[in-house]
């Protein structure tokens, strides 16, 4: 009759445990498997599991494996107000789409707005986000200028008065 008395593992071999110092006939005995001299030959020693005793650590060569989002990270083209200044006419809609039909941009899923350079045509600017700077000549210049929201709306940020 099986009893919580004699359950028996028997999945995996039973390992004895290994009893060192126990005299030259038994293969540990005198230094007990720690070698000669040093510090992990003495008690009290803990030996960091990754340390090879000065060497470059073989975890360390190894390429980093895992997870990142730079895979999934939606990247923005960007244009500076001078460059809009020079491409595009006064009345015009300067969007993704528009400057892609220049050859501008590429497939991007954004576009970002920098602050470089003079504006001085009246255009209408569609844009993801925009810089500081761009947003304060925009401003001066009283300039239409919409954020383009994930969905496709446009929120109107401009200062036309």
């Amino acid at each position: 009759m099986i009893s919580l008395s004699n359950l028996q593992d028997e999945s995996r071999p039973y390992k004895r445990r290994k009893r060192v110092g126990r005299g030259p006939g038994s293969g540990l005995g005198k230094t007990c498997g720690r070698g000669e001299k040093g510090a992990g030959s003495r008690s009290g020693y803990k030996r960091r599991l990754t340390y090879e005793g000065g060497q470059f650590r073989t975890f360390m060569k190894i390429p980093q494996r895992g997870f990142s989002n730079v895979r999934f990270q939606r990247k923005c083209d960007v244009v500076n107000l001078g460059q809009i200044n020079e491409m595009f006419e006064d009345g015009d809609i300067v969007d993704l789409e528009a400057l892609r039909s220049k050859g501008f941009v590429g497939p991007a899923y954004g576009l970002k707005v920098l602050g470089d350079g003079e504006l001085t045509k009246k255009v209408s600017i569609h844009a993801d986000h925009y810089s500081k700077s761009a947003l304060l000549k925009i401003k001066q210049a009283k300039l239409s200028c919409k954020i383009v929201q994930r969905d496709g709306s446009l929120v109107d940020i401009g200062a036309e008065e």
